[in-house]
């Protein structure tokens, strides 16, 4: 059984992520932009996007809904072993097929867990509960097996929400099977949607909007989006023209676009602040070490997050108290009386001390009120100073005032701080 292609159904798609962690906070969808950017690739757009709790009807409601308006409905999230995983059950409510087990599924299930040394418990026998009649999807990086099943002129892909699993089941499974089902169908060819993302920091949206006003007009084939997070504004050009002239447009628009955005755009496509910062210290050739307090060693993970960082980054300090900002960096006692532990003088104080004690290049600090609570009338919640220190005098602090909760608090922190650091390596470069 194969796609019908009669119109362009099978070139819509819609996500459908599972969880309810997704609903109540703990958790946010990243799943469906890898899964959009993959999809968009071979010409298929994803037009809808639904969010569902753990309950068995509300996501058969959702399913439901799904094949009525998309030839391709991504599901992910609910394979797993746990009773709220009910992602299995539900396709199968909704679609009318049995649930049984697959010995494909069932012996790469097995065969996963004996590689971390464990044999399946009850639950984990679930996973290799497939619905009749599917295709197995095997999973290369984790225990879980997904599956494709076709019902009401649409494919349902079902596969784990953990990303790293998900990723390597798109790659490696989904895209094959659609692309092979989309040869057997009628269907002609579609050009791939183009698409160009930029970072943006330090500046709120409404002031990214106005940069970029007067460059699009219903004229021109693309949209653009904006998205506001704790590490910027995402720009994105999405081209709804089909063939060259599409990407053609699209390209001339991205010049105009950096041009407006200039010293505010750091980073596009997949590149995050921490990949920009550690590509200009490796050509550089500058090391760095961070003292950080409010940040609780944020940055630090964030450096280190980035492969290869152990060419530049050498190390982090969490100077979380007053007595640790003395005793590990040699702040003055007297300066933190003076002036208080969230201030200009002892940031600079905090980066100068980590970059003499561990001999680098540039030393970077933070330190900050996250809050909720140790704010007064003069500090109040959000106040946060980041200080930079290049030796020989080469010197900087800024002051910043953030909103949030604690973590959104500490994200926008590490963030300053990095692009602190990345424009101080710009006019070094």
């Amino acid at each position: 059984m194969y796609m019908r292609a009669a119109s362009d159904r099978c070139f819509i798609a819609e996500t459908v992520a599972i969880g309810s962690e997704l609903l109540v906070g703990g958790r946010s969808d990243s799943n469906s932009l890898f899964i959009t950017e993959k999809l968009g690739a071979y010409g298929i757009e994803v037009r809808f996007k639904s969010i569902v709790g753990d309950n068995r009807t509300d996501i058969v409601s959702a399913l439901t809904t799904a094949v009525k308006r998309a030839g391709i409905v991504v599901i992910t999230g609910g394979l797993g072993p746990t009773v709220d995983d009910c992602t299995r059950e539900a396709v199968a409510d909704a679609t009318g097929r049995r649930l049984a087990r697959r010995k494909e599924a069932f012996e790469g299930m097995v065969a996963r867990l004996a590689q971390w040394g464990r044999r399946p418990n009850k639950g984990q026998l679930r996973q290799a509960m497939i619905p009749s009649g599917a295709t197995v999807m095997p999973n290369p990086v984790g225990s879980a097996p997904g599956f494709a099943v076709f019902w009401k002129r649409a494919v349902l892909v079902a596969l784990p929400g953990v990303p790293r699993e998900m990723d390597a089941m798109m790659e490696q499974s989904v895209i094959p099977f659609l692309t092979a089902q989309l040869e057997r169908s009628a269907a002609p060819r579609r050009s791939p949607i183009v698409r160009r993302v930029f970072h943006t920091w330090g500046l709120p949206e409404a002031d990214v909007d106005a940069k970029l006003k007067g460059l699009f007009s219903k004229q021109i084939p693309i949209d653009l989006g904006l998205l506001a997070s704790p590490t910027g504004v995402l720009v994105s050009l999405t081209s709804n023209a089909r063939g060259s002239s599409g990407a053609v447009k699209i390209e001339r628009l991205a010049e105009q676009v950096r041009e407006r955005l200039g010293e505010w755009l750091y980073a596009e496509g997949q590149d995050t602040m921490e990949m920009v910062v550690g590509r200009a210290l490796s050509l550089q050739g500058r090391t760095v070490a961070v003292a950080e307090s409010c940040t609780g060693g944020l940055i630090s993970h964030r450096l280190t997050q980035v492969p290869g960082s152990s060419a530049y980054v050498d190390r982090g300090a969490v100077c979380y108290s007053n007595r640790a900002k003395t005793e590990m960096l040699g702040v003055p006692a007297e300066l933190i009386v003076r002036h208080g532990a969230v201030s200009h003088e002892v940031a600079a104080a905090m980066a100068k001390g980590v970059r003499e004690r561990a001999a680098v290049s540039v030393g970077l600090s933070v330190t900050g009120i996250a809050g909720p609570e140790g704010g007064s009338e003069t500090k109040p919640v959000g106040l946060v100073f980041v200080g930079l220190d290049g030796g020989a005098g080469d010197a900087v602090t800024r002051e910043f005032r953030f909103h949030g909760d604690r973590l959104t608090i500490k994200q926008r922190s590490s963030q300053a701080a990095l692009d602190l650091l990345r424009r101080w390596l710009l006019t070094r470069a």
